[in-house]
């Protein structure tokens, strides 16, 4: 069997997503850092793996994955009994829909990149961007926390975003509240994530994805 190979940012929720996904389904894999801070995932032979020059990126079955969403999804599909997506139409979209709210909402507005260039145009205007990154993190993973606690259906929660096991909408969910908690927004009134983020991390296998854990 080929070994498996996370290239991963210990601080990266992408990443942290599917150490969780890995941990859930008992995949061994070892780490590769590429440390982001450094600029590592700019280099010429990590943009061979993967040209976006992000984290993370699977090696897997023979093949480098990347998207941290299409990995778990693939896993998902090669994986009997994963079912971190449901088996009815309208149980998958609604999955993919909290999913996309903290991936593809919440998380590109947040990331490494973006926050960087805003720092500088602040810096241009004579603006603190210590304080400009701060409030901007805070605005958007509060408003993107909030609005995913009203999708959330309490009719098709058995103790997680949908149903009665983890899914891909708790994968995306829990480093969202830990950047969440980082950055020190205040999600003290949402109820269900707080409820939900406290059964999932009680559970080894997000327990052992914490970035704390990770190498660096």
């Amino acid at each position: 069997m080929n070994e498996v190979i996370l290239y991963d940012y210990w601080r990266s929720s992408a990443s942290y997503r599917v150490r969780i996904a890995l941990c859930l389904l008992g995949i061994p894999y070892r780490t590769e850092p590429i440390d982001l801070v450094a600029g590592m995932h700019k280099s010429p032979e990590f943009r061979e793996r993967n040209p976006q020059g992000l984290v993370p990126a699977l090696q897997i079955d023979g093949v480098l994955l990347t998207q941290s969403l299409a990995i778990i999804e693939y896993l998902d599909e090669t994986h009997k009994g994963a079912d971190f997506l449901p088996n009815d139409a309208v149980g998958r979209q609604h999955v993919r829909a909290l999913s996309h709210v903290i991936a593809m909402d919440i998380h590109p507005v947040c990331n490494l990149g973006v926050v960087g260039n805003v720092m500088k145009m602040a810096e241009a205007h004579g603006d603190d961007p210590t304080e400009i990154r701060l409030a901007w993190m805070r605005k958007y993973i509060a408003e993107g926390l909030n609005a995913f606690e009203r999708l959330l259906d309490p009719a098709n929660s058995g103790g997680f975003c949908h149903g009665d096991r983890p899914s891909m909408a708790d994968i995306c969910l829990i480093p969202q509240v830990f950047n969440a908690k980082r950055w020190g927004v205040d999600i003290g009134g949402l109820n269900a994530v707080n409820r939900i983020a406290e059964r999932c991390l009680a559970m080894d296998a997000f327990a052992r994805a914490h970035p704390d854990l990770c190498p660096r």
